[in-house]
């Protein structure tokens, strides 16, 4: 059995795709993983599994679809894939605690990270390094101009972010 970290995309947000934490753990369990745990609302999951990512993240998909009756984006990485993500951060540690982490589903293509990276705003920094995009605004994620869904559009994938407190949870969690 190998940990697994599973990342929910856009659920119990603004009163959409509600998906109650405790009911998850129990669909989760019965769909055959095992020590499953949650963290916060946000759709942040910790499992063990002998299979690999893509069936995770298809096996989740399709128990959510039947169980809630909606889709759900899933991203699966283990402990070490997110600690990668979370070591490989460009930021200063100032700034690393104030940046969000939006992981990439896949790594996109040089060309498409090039094309992405032409687009700049004053008082937010991003870097683009293989699946994360590091990303730090001045003002707080909730004033940035920048969002998952442009970067998912220039990229060709989806995305769903997280800030430094959760990865940092996430990762003692997953120990």
């Amino acid at each position: 059995m190998k940990t697994y970290i599973v990342l929910l995309k856009g659920i119990n947000v603004g009163g959409h795709k509600k998906v109650p934490m405790a009911e998850l753990r129990e669909l989760l369990t019965k769909s055959g993983f095992e020590d499953v745990q949650t963290y916060i609302q946000s759709g942040n999951v910790i499992l063990k599994s002998s299979e690999n990512k893509n069936i995770i993240e298809n096996k989740i998909q399709e128990a959510i679809m039947a169980h809630f009756g909606f889709e759900v984006s899933v991203l699966t990485n283990t402990r070490q894939g997110l600690k990668r993500i979370f070591d490989n951060c460009p930021f200063s540690e100032e700034k690393k605690k104030a940046s969000y982490f939006m992981m990439l589903h896949e790594k996109p293509e040089d060309d498409l990270v090039k094309v992405a990276s032409e687009k700049v705003y004053d008082g937010e920094e991003y870097e683009i390094i293989d699946d994360c995009i590091y990303y730090y605004c001045q003002k707080g994620f909730g004033q940035a101009k920048f969002n998952a869904n442009f970067f998912e559009r220039k990229l060709n994938t989806f995305a769903t972010a997280r800030n430094y407190n959760t990865m940092v949870k996430l990762l003692s969690l997953s120990t």
